[in-house]
């Protein structure tokens, strides 16, 4: 049986599952063998169809700080979770993954982070590891090239506006936050919970970051979200400009279609940002239009970036060259 400590404040851990048979034993585990005691395990499934269910009864039978809810029909993972965000009743709450595996001094270490930054948001970076717990990566945040844009932007809403740097199983948020969150927007697969959870918090209150690694992050081929970098797999810089382009339209759309969240000035942002990348995708070779809303969302960045992000969506035409270039090379070194 779970014993609470009452000197501790109670934190509710969301767990959406489904379909998570082969891994969820050991995740529950390391989330109920936390050295911080005063938890709340809520479980979500999605109308699994293999036995973890059973699984998850298995464990409320064990333990009397698991929560379990089965939902009628399949909702699928981003209305699931935000049917969990609804069922937080503690002052705070944590995001956990089904395959993942959790540090024992994982929720420890988060909520002192919180405490000490006086912060709204906790997120972390994690390690990255096979189906078996091996290590492939040390850090996800320096694999991803996150960790610079982090230390940049922690005070900042830049933090997760151009692209998300919080990673979801990470966060340790407080319960008041849940009301700038939701309802969580489905407009785009490109804009996923954790970017609008880490970009509303940063609107309204303080993120912080905890550079220690207590997650084991499971990359197994079937992972909703994973470490592959997708544009790197295309041999064409066509593919490349459409992605980016994709991406920036799901992003930027969302905010359109959620206003309501953002600042008059971001607003208006919002919708200029939209309107040039729309603009973009009829520009082939050359585009000499939109260039001060260019400037105004990456003014801020590295001049690298700066410079591959302007090429690419303005300058195709030479950016092309390049890309052809620095493939080969990549081929002939065999990064490729």
């Amino acid at each position: 049986m779970g014993e609470n400590n009452s000197m501790e404040e109670q934190i509710d851990v969301l767990l959406a599952t489904y379909n998570g048979e082969k891994y969820i034993k050991e995740q529950i585990e390391s989330i109920l063998n936390q050295t911080y005691k005063n938890i709340r395990l809520i479980i979500s499934d999605d109308c699994s169809k293999d036995i973890t269910p059973e699984i998850l009864e298995e464990y409320k039978q064990r333990d009397n700080r698991i929560e379990i809810y089965k939902q009628k029909e399949n909702i699928g993972v981003v209305k699931n979770i935000e049917f969990l965000l609804k069922q937080v009743k503690s002052p705070y709450f944590m995001l956990a993954d089904q395959d993942d595996y959790w540090l024992p001094e994982k929720i420890e270490k988060s909520f002192e982070t919180l405490k000490k930054q006086n912060a709204d948001l906790v997120f972390g970076d994690l390690e990255v590891v096979d189906e078996n717990l091996n290590i492939i990566y040390n850090s996800f945040n320096d694999y991803m090239l996150l960790t610079r844009k982090i230390n940049k932007y922690i005070n900042n809403y830049k933090i997760n506006y151009l692209y998300n740097c919080v990673t979801g199983c990470t966060i340790l948020a407080k319960a008041e936050t849940i009301k700038e969150i939701l309802p969580l927007p489905t407009n785009s697969k490109y804009l996923i919970h954790d970017h609008w959870i880490g970009l509303m918090v940063a609107l309204n209150g303080k993120l912080a970051y905890m550079p220690g690694k207590y997650i084991k992050y499971r990359q197994h081929g079937n992972n909703q979200v994973g470490t592959e970098k997708i544009s790197h797999g295309f041999k064409k810089l066509e593919q490349v400009r459409e992605l980016f382009i994709n991406v920036k339209l799901g992003v930027f759309g969302t905010y359109v279609e959620n206003s309501n969240k953002f600042s008059k000035e971001l607003q208006e942002q919002n919708q200029k940002a939209f309107d040039y990348f729309k603009m973009l995708e009829n520009k082939k070779n050359f585009n000499f239009k939109g260039w001060s809303t260019f400037h105004k969302l990456y003014k801020t960045e590295k001049i690298m970036y700066y410079i591959e992000n302007f090429l690419i969506m303005n300058m195709p035409l030479v950016a092309r060259v390049l890309f052809k270039f620095r493939y080969m090379t990549l081929k002939v070194l065999r990064k490729r």
